[in-house]
């Protein structure tokens, strides 16, 4: 039965990417954060729903040019030329790596990251487009939030919430770090619409969120959760009542979780002495030792298969991955992999600080409001990357193209911006 409505969904999304392409690439957003097809059977499962809709909205591009001779006009970014030379990068390290036949494959799973984002930013070309965009992620992975939360609440907090099996947010940390990244989504459609009975809704899909990240049992998650909590109490319009609001939610969350939660949150404060905390110290000091032989190129994708069989024979753990996405990127592609990966980053929310900025001094609420909401879901992943190996995230490249037509948008002049919101319904 799931597999059929699964199969009926990716029929009509096909049919709508067929009809409009730009509404291909929010059915891909959707996917991307959902991950649906892992709660299907067998045959769904294994189903290349992502794939065949990438391509149908391709050839229904090429079809919408045929029929009116208009083709989307061309988009480019200055980070989108930094992200040109950080996979040119990826090439050059694949070539140098421990493992050659590893890297490769990887790089090639890396590298299918970047068509559909480049396919996103040439489509959505108004603020109607990208709102879609931001509400397609946010619902996707609310949806599963829904699931989870509501799983916390009828076991009394004992268990712990994973995402979507299979998918690069399944695991508990991982999907607390995306719950994070997702929340200012929410808040973002919410300051977006009128409608009381969706307010409501979405302020339940919020608080769902907070539930569900809080019972993953993920500390780099928490940690993540409050660095984000506190950008969103700091861009609020109503800052004490933000306060008294979180002040609330604390509350409820102390009473409500289990000693053993606590207890685990606690090793924060001990963090020298936990023993999981001592592993991913292992991982690092492994990624940094091996960057001191190989600085400009690292050990390629996936070398911690080999640097920490390596180490281990010295005494140390060999560790599942290098457990942080800033020594991940370091430890395999070397200093100028980390530079060019971290001007991405960090360029992009320097970009939407700005535009924050200009927002208030031309008095366009929405540009504040994009920009604010872009920037603490950024935020919350450059946190969580501190512990966590997401360097690579689908999400993360949802994020960068909002933020870059966020960007584009607020950079056109008023009359063409106001074009561009007339022409998103086409």
């Amino acid at each position: 039965m799931r597999d059929m409505a699964l199969f009926v969904m990716m029929l009509a999304l096909l049919w709508m990417a067929w009809r409009k392409p730009w509404v291909g690439v929010v059915g891909l957003a959707l996917l991307g954060a959902m991950h649906p097809q892992s709660y299907g059977g067998e045959w769904m499962s294994q189903f290349p729903v992502y794939r065949l809709l990438f391509l149908v909205t391709c050839v229904g591009v090429m079809a919408d040019y045929w029929r009116t001779r208009q083709f989307p006009r061309p988009f480019w970014d200055w980070r989108l030329a930094v992200l040109v030379l950080l996979f040119a990068h990826f090439a050059l390290t694949t070539h140098f790596a421990v493992l050659p036949d590893t890297a490769r494959d990887r790089l090639i799973e890396v590298s299918m990251l970047v068509p559909p984002l480049l396919l996103t930013i040439w489509l959505a070309d108004s603020r109607e487009k990208l709102h879609y965009l931001i509400v397609a992620t946010a619902a996707g992975i609310a949806l599963v939030a829904l699931k989870g939360g509501y799983w916390a609440v009828m076991t009394g907090f004992a268990d712990r919430v994973y995402g979507p099996p299979g998918s690069q947010i399944g695991g508990n940390n991982e999907f607390a770090v995306a719950l994070a990244m997702t929340i200012p989504l929410l808040v973002l459609w919410l300051r977006q619409t009128h409608d009381h009975a969706l307010r409501w809704t979405l302020i339940a899909a919020i608080a769902l969120c907070y539930v569900a990240a809080l019972t993953s049992w993920s500390r780099g998650g928490l940690v993540s959760l409050a660095a984000m909590s506190a950008f969103l109490v700091w861009n609020s319009k109503q800052k004490y009542l933000a306060v008294l609001l979180v002040a609330a939610g604390v509350g409820v969350a102390m009473v409500n979780l289990p000693e053993k939660w606590h207890a685990r949150m606690e090793t924060l404060s001990s963090y020298q002495d936990d023993a999981s905390f001592q592993g991913r110290q292992a991982a690092w000091r492994q990624g940094l030792s091996y960057l001191q032989r190989d600085p400009w190129t690292g050990s390629g994708f996936e070398g911690w298969r080999a640097v920490t069989v390596k180490f281990s024979s010295r005494g140390e753990p060999s560790t599942l991955d290098w457990h942080s996405a800033y020594i991940e990127m370091l430890a395999e592609h070397g200093i100028p992999g980390l530079i060019l990966w971290g001007t991405v980053l960090a360029g992009t929310m320097i970009g939407l600080t700005r535009m924050i900025g200009r927002g208030r001094r031309r008095s366009e609420p929405w540009l504040v409001d994009y920009g604010a909401m872009l920037r603490a879901a950024l935020v919350a992943y450059a946190v969580g990357g501190l512990t966590l190996g997401i360097t690579y995230w689908e999400l993360l490249f949802q994020l960068l193209g909002y933020s870059w037509i966020a960007l584009r948008l607020a950079a056109a002049p008023c009359e063409t911006r106001g074009q561009a919101v007339a022409a998103g319904a086409r």
